[in-house]
């Protein structure tokens, strides 16, 4: 539905935030343009295409082949619903669109930027007609770059009967007949490689294979410096918490060695006070000799780029995720274009099966029944691993079916089954109203139940230290609490993250009706649950903390947030930065969390918002039960609507392989 339109700074009609923005800078082009004597056929093309182009970029997209632009559909997908009808820039005629945005003189091709170095050109064209702002072109063939030299095979670190003699008590189990145990093969394929990427969903044993390289890694060289990282906060710290328990079974030794903490991203490399500079780049390399990210989907272009770029040449990269799981916020879905295809030469495939013990044929025949998710092959796949078996929950439980039901787009058949209500695992709530009915509510309110009972109970019996009581009290409500989450897939309207939290607090207020809670007069009561929305490096709080306001050790009100490695820490709500409250959480911001329990609340109407990727999320952060709320036809679309992101690093990846085949 298009936004009502304002009267913006210079007259007419006002626009939404976005196409004010997109049609700013489009002016901005156009003028440029001008000042170039470009012809009024550039002009009016450079002026449509600057507009689309800038709302893709806010919607995710990287690029935006010219052939959206041509379309006799109309505007592309992200901008339909910010576009009005504006007469004074319609669709130029179709047909030598490329020549006519040449011709403006503020657009390149991107074969000629380098003999047009010195001449500032805000856009690229490449040769498959993607248009590209130029901070975007560069950040994805310098990232193309970095990530195949990278992947090139390194010099043999051992002999292949050292190699195996490591993997060997690694994975002491011998390996199925007829199934290829992928954890043990993506083991010995990143031995021997610099970059590793490894995609799979929840519980299919992306740490455990991690804990199983790290230990390897270890055991041929001992010392070496490795480095975890996430996204975010929460997902940093679920990641070191797993690979403590995976690593139980290794020997002290090698255990020695593996990372006592994790970091968020932009923490590793380093904030400085200038927006998008980091301390860590390719002049100042990171200390490490491997690096692990984990909930990698999560990597947008730039953040990616910059990664990279900070790494030493000789440092190993792994990257973990799941493909099917939704992108980055900011633009680019970096990590699902890397893990796209997994393919192996026959060579691989034959000292892969004499290292890890896993048949030649039974691995081939896994590979050949893949369906790639690109249409051209990725020059490395030779890097990748995809983890399909679930160790969680098996692909006919409630959880794991409804997963795949998504991800393969059979929503009415995925309707159907939740309907007929045969898995207490995975249940539907019919609830089609605008807002939400009485029924949500109590469901929501009953997933709190736990929470609710923990603040209720009395204070202990008095003796020991006050601050050690506190600290009980803390992790038993912050136990409870993590059992259970309201997840949104929009933010606003009757069914949307605001309107769900307002009533979830005023509920548990009043069922509480504790003594520190002020009342209307004060947004902070015990018992309220904060999500942190930017990072403070100085209090070190991150995007996606969570937190809880509980009572200190003196009686004050204190936010309790989680330390890495157990305990807490408390601070005065005013110290907070920008939060929110946290009984309901967007699918984007629950990224990287898990939950005993879900329920996801759909909006009342399709849009492009609700997609396939957000559902599969959304499902799969629950471990033991997920409920789905909204109306069947909305559910049934959002299966139906893969999210479709405007790329072309696969394409610079193969412009590198080619670059190399080539030389002499």
């Amino acid at each position: 539905m298009k936004e009502p339109m304002r009267t913006p700074r210079g007259g007419a009609a006002e626009l939404p935030p976005q196409l004010d923005l997109a049609l700013g800078f489009a002016e901005h082009l156009q003028a440029w343009a001008q000042g170039l004597a470009a012809p009024a056929e550039a002009l009016a093309a450079l002026r449509h295409a600057g507009r689309q182009l800038a709302l893709a970029t806010s919607a995710g997209h990287v690029c935006l082949p010219l052939a959206m632009l041509e379309s006799d559909d109309g505007p592309m997908a992200p901008a339909e619903d910010l576009l009005p009808d504006w007469a004074d820039d319609a669709m130029p005629a179709p047909g030598g669109l490329r020549a006519r945005l040449l011709a403006s003189g503020v657009v390149v091709e991107a074969a000629a930027l380098a003999a047009s170095a010195r001449v500032a050109h805000p856009l690229v064209l490449d040769a498959a007609d993607r248009l590209y702002l130029r901070r975007h072109y560069d950040l994805e063939a310098r990232l193309a770059r970095a990530l195949h030299d990278r992947a090139a095979p390194l010099p043999a670190v051992a002999d292949d009967a050292r190699l195996a003699a490591v993997l060997g008590p690694l994975f002491p189990a011998p390996p199925a007949a007829g199934r290829p145990d992928w954890q043990r093969i993506a083991v010995a394929l990143a031995l021997q490689r610099r970059l590793t990427v490894i995609s799979g969903g929840p519980g299919t044993g992306k740490t455990t294979t991690v804990a199983a390289l790290l230990g390897a890694l270890l055991g041929l060289q001992p010392g070496l410096r490795i480095a975890l990282a996430a996204p975010t906060g929460k997902a940093a710290a679920r990641m070191l918490e797993a690979l403590r328990g995976r690593a139980a079974g290794l020997p002290p030794a090698l255990r020695a060695g593996l990372p006592d903490q994790a970091h968020t991203v932009h923490r590793l490399l380093g904030v400085t006070g200038e927006a998008g500079r980091f301390r860590h780049h390719a002049g100042n390399p990171l200390p490490v000799d491997v690096l692990v990210v984990d909930e990698a989907s999560m990597l947008d272009l730039a953040l990616a780029a910059r990664l990279v770029d900070a790494l030493p040449p000789e440092a190993r990269l792994v990257l973990l995720g799941d493909k099917d799981q939704l992108a980055a916020v900011e633009a680019g879905a970096v990590f699902a274009e890397l893990s796209a295809s997994r393919r192996l030469v026959r060579a691989d495939i034959e000292r892969l099966a004499a290292l890890t013990g896993c048949a030649a044929d039974a691995m081939a025949a896994s590979l050949a029944g893949d369906a790639d998710h690109a249409g051209e092959a990725n020059p490395l796949a030779g890097s990748v691993v995809w983890l399909t078996e679930s160790h969680r929950f098996a692909a006919d439980s409630g959880i794991g079916r409804l997963a795949a039901d998504i991800n393969a787009g059979r929503g009415e058949a995925a309707l159907a089954w939740l309907r007929a209500g045969d898995d207490a695992s995975a249940c539907w709530l019919e609830d089609a109203g605008a807002k939400p009915g009485p029924a949500l509510w109590q469901a929501m309110e009953a997933g709190y139940a736990d929470y609710l009972a923990v603040l209720r109970a009395p204070e202990p019996r008095p003796g020991g230290r006050a601050e050690v009581r506190a600290e009980a009290r803390v992790a038993a409500a912050f136990a409870a609490f993590d059992r259970f989450r309201v997840l949104a897939a929009v933010h606003e309207g009757p069914r949307g993250l605001a309107a769900l939290n307002a009533h979830l607090a005023r509920w548990l207020r009043a069922e509480l009706a504790h003594p520190l809670d002020r009342g209307a007069a004060s947004k902070w009561y015990p018992g309220r649950p904060v999500i942190v929305l930017r990072n403070d490096y100085l209090l070190g709080l991150y995007n996606g903390d969570i937190g809880l306001c509980l009572p200190d050790a003196e009686g004050a009100l204190a936010v309790w947030f989680p330390l890495q490695g157990g305990g807490f820490r408390a601070l005065p709500p005013q110290r907070l930065p920008a939060h929110d409250s946290a009984f309901a959480l967007t699918v984007h911001k629950s990224q990287g969390s898990e939950f005993d329990a879900v329920l996801v609340v759909l909006p009342a109407q399709s849009s492009r918002v609700l997609s396939r990727e957000l559902l599969y999320t959304g499902v799969t952060r629950a471990a033991g039960r997920v409920m789905l709320a909204g109306d069947g036809a909305v559910f049934a679309a959002a299966c139906a609507r893969p999210t479709r992101r405007f790329s072309g690093l696969g394409a610079r990846l193969r412009e590198c392989a080619g670059a190399v085949v080539a030389s002499p």
